[in-house]
């Protein structure tokens, strides 16, 4: 890799970037459940620098470890520019964007028309906040039921045991969607977030989609589902399957994997049920369309997909920016960092982590956007 005096490039060694890896780690504490394995290579042979400076940026947490990763590539490539990012939730970055203190905000929610208008007042020359997708996932259905893997579950099953009309493993609904396990008859307890999430936005858009009749609450961050308990984040989710037979609930497919939770697979009507892959989760994501208008581009996913080998319970978490009008101190570095994160090398970096990369089709528009920020 050559060194690039105006753009500050340079390689660090394996061994530094996995220094850099565990003074993150460290910081982040035992309880952080970070996804990001030691393995995770910090060197990087596409990145180009922006000019020196600080970006700060906040927001969903869901996208928390891809930002820890991206962030420390940079770190460990650029001499100058440093990019801070807090995973304060979706709805503190939004604020906090709006309130001109940050350069961008992480989403997993599409903004709400007032917040597009607000958005007015921070962005210069006429600008408004877009939305980029840059980081997608499956949300896993996890469960602890000793001697039964690969569990499939459909929409409507899986609503009805979470709104605690289905209250026991061997009911004949599950039975039916598994007729060579050995179901018991223990007691089903779902578990959900007691904190507004997009991990349940996006988990009960995919509900109310799919089995509207079973499920007849809108898409929320906060639970509205009867019965069942709940937990603080999905690491608290994730304690609670892991110490309760016969849990089951919802978190990124990081924690599942980390954990060693067995996932359910979702009968889509499609010709195989479908597993919680990265994969899978690309193709669920492709499988949606662009909604936005100008160089917007939100997106609205297809829950009801059949298509082979397409998850249809996913996140798509997005940074919000200026299409113009961005900050003139920090809208190079803005640009330089985005620009590698969407770049094919910085999506591929963060399948390690059980991230899907977003589809072609979309992340080269979400590239063009990028290079047209003023």
């Amino acid at each position: 890799m050559k060194l690039s005096r105006a753009t500050g490039r340079r390689t660090r060694t394996l061994g530094a970037a996995t220094a850099i890896a565990a003074l993150v780690l460290t910081a982040c504490g035992t309880d952080d459940n970070s996804g990001i394995p030691g393995a995770v290579d910090f060197s990087s042979d596409t990145i180009e620098c922006g000019p020196p400076g600080t970006l700060l940026a906040s927001g969903s947490t869901a996208q928390a470890n891809a930002m820890e990763v991206w962030v420390n590539i940079y770190r460990a490539n650029c001499d100058d520019g440093q990019v801070n990012y807090k995973p304060t939730g979706s709805g503190a970055g939004i604020q906090e964007f709006l309130q001109g203190t940050t350069a961008f905000a992480g989403s997993d929610s599409l903004l709400k028309p007032d917040e597009i208008e607000q958005s007015r007042s921070v962005c210069r020359d006429g600008g408004r906040a877009i939305h980029l997708p840059m980081v997608a996932g499956p949300i896993a259905i996890g469960y602890n039921l000793p001697g039964v893997e690969d569990l499939v579950l459909d929409a409507d099953t899986l609503a009805r045991i979470f709104d605690s009309e289905i209250t026991v493993w061997n009911d004949p609904a599950i039975a039916a969607l598994n007729p060579d396990a050995d179901l018991p008859a223990t007691r089903i307890t779902p578990f959900s977030r007691s904190d507004g999430s997009g991990t349940t936005d996006n988990f009960t858009a995919y509900l109310h989609a799919a089995a509207p009749e079973a499920w007849p609450y809108e898409r929320d961050k906060n639970w509205r589902g009867k019965g069942g308990q709940s937990a603080d984040g999905s690491s608290g989710l994730v304690g609670m399957v892991q110490q309760n037979e016969g849990a089951i609930s919802y978190f990124e497919l990081s924690y599942a994997h980390q954990n060693n939770i067995d996932t359910v697979l979702i009968d889509t009507g499609g010709a195989e049920p479908v597993e919680a892959t990265v994969e899978n989760a690309s193709a669920g994501i492709a499988s949606g369309n662009i909604i936005g208008t100008g160089a917007d581009l939100a997106m609205e996913l297809d829950y009801t997909t059949r298509a082979e080998r397409a998850y249809p319970i996913v996140l798509v978490s997005y940074e919000i920016v200026c299409d113009r009008g961005n900050d003139p101190d920090t809208v190079e570095l803005t640009r330089a960092f985005l620009s590698y994160i969407a770049g094919e090398e910085g999506q591929q970096k963060i399948t390690a982590i059980d991230y899907a990369a977003i589809p072609d089709e979309i992340i080269t528009q979400v590239r063009d956007r990028i290079a047209s920020l003023g």
